[in-house]
């Protein structure tokens, strides 16, 4: 079986992630093609997986430029000819349009997209999202099965009327850690942090969805809290000059389990979110978290059982962050539940098997061609 998945850009994030754990751990002949990094952005291959084999297609990143587009979509087309795949697995917006537009046109049996979150709010002017909208419904015309990371996201993109329920299959994140976190004191000496006194940790892109500002007004209503930011991006000056001399910023970081191993609870902020891989990272390293209850979150932060997840402003984020670092007590009960709710349903190998499962049904009854049986009238051959 031969599958190539198309990813818009290998930036540090959840889609990188699964891309490169589906490359390691699938029995499949598995290529991957993928665009470059943008300005600001960490490349996951260089921090976290630089020996993964990849295929690089000039014009595939995350920029819409119709020269770049138009180039992305002649070189994807060229290497799907080249590689005559069983299936073709697209990630990310971009990629997924110009993938499956290559796959119809190269030909390709099977067409699978994976929404690891979603454009339906939050990042577009209302007329932009609709447009948004209406070419994710085109585009899932031409796609045989619709993975999405968690069941919010599925049922929001089935209420935007995006592709039919029967074409969707759950499959959560599979994630784990380069390595096992330190001892508390270790990691906070190895980040240059105070060895004593509460740590929260922030670890996101500094872009608008994530809104960084939500996590400086946290900071500023806790000045005997230490924060420490793991990211960069576009927002990188403007919140670095906005924030209280609590809120520590330490780039991109490779070493992300001491990040985790240094913190008391993990922070997150957004508007909008898939599956949060940062939060599943953190969860394994036995950290509760404090997150807004969008997207799938509340599918990793089990309310009250793994951390908290609340409205989507800073007073509650705040108070939820105060109440749990009072409580010595349930937050080490959380940060125990957490690790083991992430080992359970966040596993490598069972994210695999179903992605192994998903080919072999595809593989097994090639959709078009069933598509070309039914238009000719044919049946099957036995």
């Amino acid at each position: 079986m031969r599958v190539v998945h198309v990813i818009g850009r290998m930036n540090v994030g959840g889609p990188a992630a699964i891309v490169t754990e589906l490359a390691t751990h699938l029995d499949v002949d598995l290529h991957v093609l993928v665009g470059d990094v943008g300005a600001g952005e960490a490349d996951y291959l260089e921090l976290r997986a630089p020996s993964l084999p990849v295929t690089r297609i000039p014009g595939l990143g995350r920029a819409v430029r119709p020269t770049d587009d138009v180039r992305a979509l002649g070189g994807l087309v060229g290497e799907l000819r080249r590689l005559r795949p069983d299936i073709v697995q697209t990630h990310t917006a971009k990629a997924g349009a110009l993938g499956r537009t290559a796959a119809v046109v190269a030909n390709v049996p099977a067409r699978v997209h994976t929404f690891h979150g979603h454009l339906l709010h939050g990042y577009f002017s209302p007329r932009t999202t609709r447009a948004v909208v209406g070419a994710e419904r085109a585009l899932a015309v031409v796609t045989d099965r619709i993975v999405a990371v968690g069941e919010g996201v599925r049922d929001e993109l089935v209420g935007a009327r995006i592709g039919r329920r029967d074409q969707y299959v759950v499959i959560r994140p599979g994630v784990s850690l380069p390595n096992p976190p330190p001892a508390r004191a270790d990691a906070r000496r190895a980040l240059g942090l105070p060895v004593e006194g509460p740590i929260v940790a922030y670890v996101a892109r500094l872009t608008g969805i994530k809104r960084p500002d939500r996590m400086i007004e946290v900071a500023r209503a806790l000045p005997d809290v230490t924060f420490v930011v793991a990211g960069d991006g576009p927002l990188h000056a403007e919140v670095r000059g906005n924030a209280p001399t609590n809120v520590h910023f330490l780039g991109w970081r490779a070493d992300i389990e001491n990040v985790y191993g240094a913190a008391d609870v993990v922070l997150l902020t957004s508007d909008n979110e898939g599956m949060p891989v940062t939060l599943i990272e953190a969860a394994l390293c036995g950290v509760p978290a404090v997150a807004t209850n969008v997207g799938s979150t509340g599918e990793v932060v089990l309310d009250g059982r793994t951390g908290r997840t609340v409205a989507a402003d800073a007073p509650a984020l705040t108070d939820a962050v105060r109440r749990l670092l009072a409580d010595d007590a349930t937050r080490e009960q959380m940060g125990d539940a957490a690790r083991q709710w992430a080992e359970e349903a966040f596993g490598v190998r069972t994210m695999a098997e179903a992605h192994m499962r998903l080919y072999e049904s595809l593989v097994a009854d090639p959709p078009r061609r069933r598509l070309r049986l039914v238009r000719t009238g044919r049946r099957p051959s036995r």
